[in-house]
């Protein structure tokens, strides 16, 4: 009997019970949509935050204090006050860190700011102009902090364009005095719409210099990170070397264990940030597919079923000329049919769902984020439905082919 036989005759069997088929096709379907879903959006995701830090450019370095985490319980050791004004003067001076052209302290922290009956509570960074290279964005009205405002400790602000629509709506903002922490800040700049870049939202943020943020917003004599920027990719380790050693010696830190303070360069972030997302990725891919186990289980249970209801249709084939090798072959061929059937529509539907989230995510929510179908998820959901229906499929067709023709055919 031929193979193409075979095939046709498992085809008509699984319409003869079209229902049951359909029900036992749903838990394949749901594995795999979930899989394909996950893949998908995973993919998305890692694109979107590998794109933001690339954004800020590979000769940035972050010195951030406490620590480097390792793990969750060492997260709370970053939030420590090791970064100070002294290292700050230490890092700019050229023998130190030959390499560096730019420096940068950062402060940061959340603040009302109100204009007349209006609030609105953005986040509020204290920095240098030096913070507009870094994310290539300026404003679109006004000007930056000059270098005379940041040493005077100025009360002036730059403000995103979310922060601008609530306080002042279609007003002009430029110019104006708003006050934060009872202090009147005189509006310099207005940045454009942007959105999310590198984890931080332009539109919802206010920049002030970080003298300032020090002395009159947080009160604190310490800073929550660094930023140098090296004057060629090239030199980018040597300037980490550099700065490692200038605060062991500004911190008297004979013992590199005992750092109370980590760097991180860009390349360093996309390598971890790419390992983090690549293992969120398999966990919830393989989360999905235990409900590929549950649907494998389930077509097995269903094929023992057919197999019992259609005894005497087996025997009637046998007495007639089929073989057991016939009989095996068209029950595997019914999982299989089944399992990939299900992997091709769960593929399909995840795609839609996939681009149906990205477009939300992109279009509606402005966070940039573009739709990905990695091949690899195709060849991932057939492959798996595929040995989901061989190996949950042996077993019942096995049984089948073993049936005696006579008793079959005696089968009530």
């Amino acid at each position: 009997m031929s193979y193409y036989y075979i095939f046709k005759t498992a085809l008509a069997g699984l319409k003869t019970n079209l229902l049951r088929s359909v029900l036992t096709l749903l838990g394949i379907v749901i594995g795999i949509t979930a899989i394909i879903l996950v893949m998908s959006l995973g993919q998305g995701a890692q694109n979107l935050i590998l794109s933001q830090i690339q954004s800020i450019g590979p000769k940035v370095i972050a010195i951030a204090p406490g620590r480097q985490p390792k793990g969750p319980t060492d997260i709370i050791a970053t939030f420590t006050d090791s970064l100070k004004e002294e290292d700050f003067k230490e890092l700019s001076k050229k023998i130190n860190i030959p390499h560096a052209a730019k420096i940068m302290p950062i402060v940061f922290g959340s603040q009302t700011i109100a204009y007349g009956s209006e609030t609105y509570r953005p986040t509020i960074f204290g920095v240098t102009d030096f913070f507009a290279e870094i994310y290539d964005i300026y404003p679109f009205e006004g000007r930056l902090f000059t270098d005379e405002e940041v040493k005077s400790n100025a009360d002036v602000v730059i403000i995103g364009s979310k922060v601008k629509d609530e306080l002042f709506g279609d007003e002009d903002a430029i110019g104006k005095r708003a006050k934060i922490k009872g202090r009147n800040f005189r509006i310099i700049g207005v940045l454009p719409q942007t959105g999310q870049v590198s984890f931080l939202n332009f539109d919802e943020v206010a920049f002030i210099p970080y003298t300032t943020a020090q002395q009159y917003i947080f009160g604190i004599k310490f800073f929550h990170r660094i930023v140098i920027e090296a004057d060629a990719e090239e030199n980018v380790a040597q300037t980490v070397e550099n700065i490692k050693i200038t605060l062991r010696n500004s911190h008297n830190i004979t013992d590199p264990e005992k750092d109370d303070f980590f760097v991180e360069t860009q390349a360093e972030a996309l390598e971890t940030v790419s390992s983090i997302t690549d293992i969120l990725k398999l966990f919830l891919a393989a989360m999905a597919a235990i409900s590929l186990l549950v649907g494998g289980i389930g077509i097995m249970n269903i094929m023992l079923v057919s197999v019992t209801e259609r005894t005497r249709e087996i025997g009637l084939r046998k007495a007639v000329g089929a073989t057991e090798k016939n009989i095996l072959f068209q029950f595997l061929f019914e999982a299989i049919v089944l399992t990939v059937s299900g992997g091709v529509i769960g593929i399909a539907l995840g795609a839609l769902f996939s681009f149906s989230v990205s477009l939300v995510l992109g279009r509606y929510l402005g966070l940039g984020w573009e739709f990905v179908f990695p091949i690899s998820a195709v060849i991932l959901g057939l492959g798996v439905s595929t040995l989901v229906g061989l190996v949950f499929g042996i077993y019942p067709a096995r049984q089948a082919s073993l049936k005696s023709p006579i008793e079959a055919l005696r089968y009530e």
